[in-house]
């Protein structure tokens, strides 16, 4: 997707292509970071926070995964903190029921100044930070749930394969410069260091507020190929079949998890 300010139309694209997939066949979907809204300021999303179990975010993702039967995980929407101030960046996960069943807070916020470049982003201005490694179980094997700059944090990732991750999610809005540089070869490493399929969303394009995102959605499977792509011309889907006997075979096979020496 390439979000923008205003969260009507963005329903609509998201809804687009929550069709556009499930028409592909596809059974568990997967949209960007912060896929109802990339405002123009930071600021902007305070005003479309919404409490757990209530508002029109949450319904839209329900009424998605019901209407469809898909499992949904819904990007990341803004969710009350403690502080008026700032909101969570949470990641709800949806059942083919439109039961929400898990609730990940993004962990790790983008504070940075990105080198030789008048760049800088300061997300915890507005986002209160998660604390909670989240996986559960599905339909379709045991899932973990990151966002975006948890990417760059190899520990969080072994942690949700310590706890039976197979496949981990990750809705993102990668930046044009990091992603060209990074997003693939991390999205890879962390597939090959845990032995899992990696699904990972991405905003891509130009945005009304002036920030650039990589895309470049990917499907990445155990062994660190990657089984489907797109640029970011245009929004679009990626569709591909995962296989957990395969994933298991190649962790029985080559059992690199077992071979670790230092905690």
């Amino acid at each position: 997707m390439s979000s923008g300010p205003q969260l009507p139309a963005n329903l609509l694209e998201a809804e687009r292509l929550i069709i556009q997939a499930v028409k592909q066949g596809a059974r568990f979907i997967v949209l960007p970071e912060n896929f109802a809204l990339m405002g123009m300021t930071e600021q902007d999303k305070l005003e479309f926070k919404e409490s757990p179990g209530t508002g029109q975010l949450q319904e839209f993702l329900s009424a998605q995964a019901s209407k469809h039967k898909i499992w949904l995980l819904g990007g990341t929407i803004p969710l009350e903190s403690l502080d008026p101030e700032k909101v969570y960046a949470a990641s709800l996960l949806f059942n083919d029921k439109g039961e929400q069943v898990a609730r990940y807070d993004k962990i790790h916020l983008f504070d940075v100044q990105l080198p030789d470049a008048d760049e800088q982003y300061h997300e915890s201005a507005t986002t209160a930070h998660g604390d909670q490694v989240i996986v559960t179980d599905t339909d379709f094997g045991r899932v973990g749930i990151a966002v975006c700059y948890d990417l760059r944090f190899p520990e969080q990732f072994r942690s949700m394969q310590e706890m039976g991750a197979e496949i981990i999610l990750l809705p993102a809005a990668f930046t044009m410069r990091t992603g060209k540089a990074h997003w693939e070869l991390l999205l890879r490493a962390r597939a090959v260091e845990n032995l899992c399929y990696v699904v990972a969303a991405g905003q891509g394009g130009f945005h009304i507020n002036g920030r650039a995102t990589y895309g470049h959605s990917m499907i990445v499977d155990p062994w660190g190929s990657v089984i489907k792509t797109c640029d970011n011309s245009s929004p679009g889907v990626v569709v591909a079949p995962l296989n957990l006997d395969q994933l298991r075979a190649v962790r029985k096979n080559f059992p690199v998890l077992m071979h670790r020496k230092l905690a």
